[in-house]
């Protein structure tokens, strides 16, 4: 029962220090048996299109693999652009979930305002902007 209060202290803590910030923190949950948050309406993502850019409307497959992003020709979705490095970001499948990871890039990978420090879980809909590139998960 003590644990219960010290973890109930610490979110109280924690909330406090970055309320200020702008931050979100996500806790886990106090009750037992709380289900995990589907994405929006449950759908799954299917498919990477690329919504602003040079690429606008394409489309890629989401099969489980790596996506690979960058200038070079080996990547999946090879990017003409000057602000993108030759192995700028990839999106992989970690679970059920997909996470963006930017790869040492120059310029950085943005996932909606925020840059990319570390593996990012990617709701749907939410923008990946590499360069000029503007890119989206979507069922």
């Amino acid at each position: 029962m003590l644990w219960l209060f010290v973890f109930a202290a610490l979110r109280v803590v924690r909330s406090d220090l970055y309320a200020a910030s702008g931050l979100r923190v996500n806790l886990p949950s106090l009750r037992r048996g709380k289900e995990q948050k589907k994405p929006r309406g449950g759908k799954l993502p299917r498919q990477l299109v690329v919504t602003h850019g040079a690429l606008a409307g394409t489309r890629i497959a989401l099969d489980g693999k790596p996506i690979l992003i960058g200038r070079a020709d080996d990547s999946t979705l090879v990017l003409d652009d000057d602000y993108a490095s030759t192995r700028h970001a990839r999106i992989s499948l970690r679970g059920d979930e997909w996470y963006v990871e930017d790869l040492g890039s120059t310029n950085g990978t943005y996932l909606d305002r925020a840059k990319v420090t570390a593996p990012l879980r990617v709701p749907l809909g939410v923008p990946i902007r590499i360069g000029k590139t503007v890119i989206e998960l979507r069922p």
